[in-house]
Order: structure tokens, then C-alpha cells, then sequence
């Protein structure tokens, strides 16, 4: 079930209310909310339910046998059994074929000759995000930062919690669980923000980002038509696309959270202002960032080894988190270029030269050059095939063709449409990150904020793209 569909108008509204009319009654209110996830859940496909269900099981289970583990060899053979489980599903449903195609391609390299083939898997919606985060419950009992739990209910109804079940925040189980066992009151100011925000996520999801993807598909799907000041735009327009998308459903995520009385980790903070590549994954998907420094980059010995193993130990990072993007050569190489500016930042930083602190040059410059560096990278992320990325990186700046800029998918009007809805985001994004737009917004005058609130709405009603089902879904549901 989709968050921008016909089906949640229907379905969050009547979950709402019996929500609150349950809610009273803790134990109640926790199995009507993890039988509504799993409904959400099987919206799209019941039987990878069942999935989730398993993964909770084994979780449940191991976290609660580990500290009664006699020694600690046991705790981790339990630790290794999570691991293995999770992280083989994963591999499964989401590597499998990226394997075997690699296997063919190094076996065909190397002087044989094996024919290619591929097996018929369907990606489960969200399995990256779920398993994270019960890996992590499962991880934090094992360093004996966190207790198991006793009740098998709030454990489930954590991992399966639907609105950010798909697409995140990755949350930790220190965070999120404990607030399963809490009773909450209605609280009118509660749900009035948490409205807000998910409104403003679905204006960013159905007004910016679905009407931007018109253009990158067009681009994109096609490629070869286009050079120059085309795939320029293609590509600027794409990584706005895919922030506006994904930071939209995050403060839906949030934002429904909020009215049930929840309270979700921030995901995002304006990132396309960020000074450096080092500050862009400080404010890019927090919840995966600081996932993968606690449970990969710690592990893997973080700083503790000497300068040149935590060079090592970063490029490793970005590495895995392109490959957990997706199962292709272009995110590995996505993740490979942010990983080798965070290692060249982290080296200059340790040699005393902080590159974005000069006098001399403005803040501004640095600003624009990150996101320059951020859209070549989104290149790769986004081209369809290997080949497609390299032809985009190739014609860039071949400005020999002549500019079609009004025959890229959008109507003249949606066009400027588009640029006017960007510069009003950017507008946001900057007053957001001095005084926090939308608390100060509840501050303001009734008159200016009621009148705010009707923007909103009518410009979803007005503006927002309907019926495209190529651009409807959230890109990160495909994670």
C-alpha cells in the first residue's frame, strides 16, 4: 500500500480512529497496530509476509537466548545463526542473480564459456530496511548495550511498524521499542504537526518529485537520444527527484507516527547545503549512515588501526553501502566515488588542511562544488545499465546537438512549474535548517499558519501528478 494511494485515504483514516477508540488498553492497541502493518504489508504481496514473520520469530528467539548463553563462544554462535539468516535472505532475494551474473562474466573472462542465466525472484518491498533493523536489536544484545525483551508482541509489532516499515528510518531497537510499551493520549497539537508533515512529504513526493520524474525517465530511459545541457538537467533534476521523493516519505513516515504517538529518528537535513561530502552523509538517510558507522565500520576496527586502515575501513563502508543500494556494478561505483571523497576529506582533515574552511574562497562555492560531486555520482545511481552511465558521463559536455529542453517529457508550464517548486524547496530547506521551518510555522499567526496549511493541500489537489504509475511508487521501495 502506497502512502500517495487511493487505498491508504481509505485505509489510514479508518485505522485512526480505531486506534484511538483501543489505545487505552496497551496490550489491544499493540495487536490492532501490528495486524494493520501487516495488512499494509500484504497490500502489496501476502505471501512475503510471511517473510517478516520468520525473521521475528528467529530475532525474538536468539536476542532472548544470548544473554543466557553460558559462555561467550555461545553468544556468539547465536550472534552468527541472526546473521546468517537474515543477511541469507537478503542475499538471496536481493543478490542472487547479481551473483550468478558475475560468476558467468569472470568464469566467460577467464576462458570458458557458460551460458547466462537468470532466476525468477521478486524482490520482497522493504527487506533491507526490516532486516537492518532487527539485526541491530539482535547486534546491541550481543555487546550487551541493550536487554531482549519478554513479550513477543511489542518485538513484532516494532519490526513490522508500517510507517516506516518499507522505506525507514532504520530505527534501533533502544529507540522505537520502548515506546511500544507506553500508554499515549490523544494530544490535538500532536496530531495537527505530525498531519502537517505528512502533508508537506506528500507535496514534496506528488508535486516535486513525480512531476521531476517525468523528465529523468524520459532522459534516462533514453539516453542516447540526449547530450549536453539535456543530461545536465536530467541529472540535476534527478537528484532533487530522488531528496524530494525519499525525504517526502520520511516525514510521512514521521509525520503518521507523530499523530499515533511516535516518535521517529530524523532522517534527513537538508543535505543538498552541505559543505562537504563528510557533512552530505550527516544529513543524507541518517538512519543508514549511522547504521552502517556502528555496525560495519566499528566492527571493521573504525579509526583504532592507524590512518591508512581507517582510509580502508571508509572506502569499505561506501563500498557496502552502494551494494546495498542495489545488486548492480553502477551502485558499487556510486558508493566507491562518495567513499573516496570521505577518505581524501578525512586525509586532508588529519594532515591540518580543512579544504571548506578557507577565508578566501566563499562558503557558497563549496556548497555548489558538493553538489556537483553528489549529481555526478547520482549518475551512476540512476543509469539504468553500466553502458547507459558511461555514455551520460561521456556526453555531459557535449554540447554539439541542439537543446531541446521543452521536449524532455514536460509541457512548457510543467516546466517552469518544476523550477518554481524547486526554488521554493531550496527557500525552505534554508530557513529549515537556521530555525526549523515547520515549528516555527505552529508559532505564527492562526490566519498565516491555517492559510499555509490550504497551500498545501490545494496545491497536492491542484498540482500533484496522478495516474503515472512509473512514477508513483517511492524510489527506495526498490532498497
Amino acid at each position: 500500500m502506497l502512502f500517495n494511494s487511493f487505498d491508504f485515504a481509505i485505509f489510514f483514516p479508518i485505522f485512526f480512529v480505531l486506534y484511538w477508540v483501543v489505545h487505552k488498553k496497551i496490550t489491544l492497541r499493540n495487536v490492532f497496530l501490528l495486524l494493520s502493518s501487516y495488512v499494509f504489508y500484504a497490500w502489496w504481496d501476502w505471501r512475503f509476509l510471511f517473510l517478516i514473520i520468520f525473521s521475528s520469530v528467529v530475532d525474538f528467539i536468539i536476542g532472548g537466548l544470548i544473554p543466557k548463553a553460558s559462555t561467550r563462544a555461545k553468544q556468539r554462535a547465536l550472534l552468527i545463526i541472526s546473521l546468517t539468516t537474515n543477511l541469507g535472505l537478503l542475499a538471496y532475494f536481493k543478490y542472487a542473480n547479481f551473483f550468478i551474473d558475475s560468476f558467468i562474466n569472470s568464469f566467460n573472462f577467464l576462458g570458458g564459456s557458460l551460458d547466462s542465466f537468470a532466476l525468477n525472484i521478486i524482490l520482497p518491498v522493504g527487506i533491507s530496511f526490516y532486516t537492518f533493523q532487527t539485526l541491530s536489536y539482535t547486534i546491541d544484545i550481543y555487546r550487551g548495550r541493550l536487554q531482549p525483551v519478554k513479550e513477543w508482541l511489542p518485538f513484532f509489532t516494532f519490526v513490522a511498524f508500517f510507517p516506516q516499515l518499507v522505506a525507514g528510518p532504520i530505527e534501533r531497537a533502544s529507540h522505537l521499542l520502548p515506546q511500544f510499551y507506553k500508554k499515549y493520549e490523544f494530544d490535538y497539537d500532536r496530531v495537527k504537526s505530525g498531519l502537517l508533515l505528512a502533508a508537506f512529504g506528500l507535496f514534496k513526493k506528488m508535486v516535486i518529485a513525480d512531476r521531476l520524474a517525468i523528465l529523468v525517465n524520459q532522459v534516462y530511459n533514453n539516453p542516447t537520444d540526449y547530450s549536453g545541457i539535456e543530461l545536465i538537467i536530467a541529472t540535476v533534476f534527478f537528484a532533487l527527484q530522488i531528496y524530494c521523493d525519499f525525504s517526502g516519505y520520511t516525514d510521512i513516515a514521521i509525520g503518521i507516527s507523530r499523530t499515533l504517538g511516535f516518535d521517529l529518528m530524523k532522517n534527513f537535513n537538508a543535505p543538498y547545503f552541505s559543505r562537504s561530502i563528510t557533512e552530505f552523509w550527516r544529513r543524507w538517510h541518517i538512519s543508514l549512515s549511522t547504521w552502517f558507522r556502528d555496525y560495519v565500520y566499528i566492527p571493521l576496527g573504525g579509526s583504532k588501526d592507524g590512518e591508512y586502515r581507517t582510509y580502508l575501513n571508509l572506502f569499505i563502508v561506501f563500498v557496502v553501502s552502494g551494494l546495498w543500494h542495489g545488486a548492480a556494478v553502477t551502485f558499487i561505483i556510486w558508493g566507491a566515488i562518495h567513499g573516496l571523497f570521505i577518505v581524501a576529506e578525512k586525509a586532508f582533515a588529519n594532515h591540518g588542511f580543512k579544504v571548506n574552511r578557507t577565508s578566501f574562497i566563499p562558503a557558497s562555492f563549496f556548497t555548489i562544488f558538493i553538489f556537483a560531486i553528489v549529481c555526478f555520482a547520482w549518475i551512476f545511481f540512476r543509469a539504468n545499465t553500466f553502458a547507459d552511465s558511461l555514455y551520460i558521463v561521456e556526453n555531459l559536455f557535449n554540447f554539439s546537438k541542439d537543446v531541446k529542453v521543452f521536449s524532455l517529457g514536460l509541457a512548457t508550464h510543467e516546466f517552469i512549474l518544476s523550477l518554481v517548486v524547486i526554488g521554493l524547496l531550496f527557500i525552505f530547506d534554508a530557513i529549515h535548517i537556521k530555525y526549523n521551518a515547520l515549528k516555527l510555522l505552529n508559532r505564527n499567526n492562526v490566519v498565516v499558519r491555517n492559510l499555509v496549511y490550504l497551500c498545501i493541500v490545494f496545491s497536492i489537489i491542484i498540482f500533484g501528478i496522478y495516474g503515472d504509475d512509473s512514477v508513483k511508487e517511492f524510489i527506495y521501495f526498490q532498497f
